[in-house]
């Protein structure tokens, strides 16, 4: 294997920042952390890594140098729904609301051919934006007299109790709830 000047490390980890590779990065830096004159484990220490670590990585680099180095883990199982996929999904989720989440496994498993865990496909849709909510038209927790209630906290607050005050009032005020 040929070795690198401490210049060309400097260079390809400049180089791996830019592509973004953090942890090229980082196998990077323990060997740069050895050509400086660290042990095996004392470089593995710096970069936060086990000494059993520190020996896959010597190796990899006196083999193949960078490229030796460069992460071969593809990025895990890849996804059950492509990205086009679940687009539809969440839109088939937001037109057709309410859904319970049996149904929703049902739609994925009719429509995709594809079973999600439920735990796992509550996490995807939180992470989408959703979330398990319980329909209800009306607050148990209520009073029933809900609207006289308000309307005279609204009186009391905008002070139209108050006769003097009539003259004052020349538009009258409205109140608006946004999201």
């Amino acid at each position: 294997m040929q070795h690198l000047s401490e210049e060309e490390i400097d260079q390809a980890i400049k180089s791996a920042q830019e592509a973004d590779e953090t942890r090229l990065v980082r196998r990077l830096c323990y060997i740069k952390n050895l050509y400086q004159g660290d042990t095996r484990e004392q470089a593995g220490r710096r970069v936060g890594i086990s000494r059993s670590t520190t020996r896959r990585w010597a190796l990899a680099w006196n083999d193949d140098g960078v490229e030796g180095l460069r992460p071969r883990f593809g990025g895990g199982r890849p996804p059950k729904l492509t990205s086009q996929q679940w687009d539809e999904l969440c839109a088939l989720l937001e037109e057709g609301q309410p859904w319970t989440p049996k149904q929703i496994h049902a739609l994925i498993e009719d429509r995709y051919n594809v079973t999600y865990h439920p735990a796992h496909l509550s996490r995807k849709l939180r992470e989408a934006g959703m979330n398990y909510a319980k329909p209800r038209p009306m607050d148990p927790r209520r009073p029933d007299d809900a609207d006289e209630i308000l309307a005279e906290r609204l009186d009391q607050a905008l002070g139209e109790d108050d006769p003097k005050n009539e003259e004052e009032k020349a538009e009258p005020v409205v109140f608006g709830f946004f999201r």
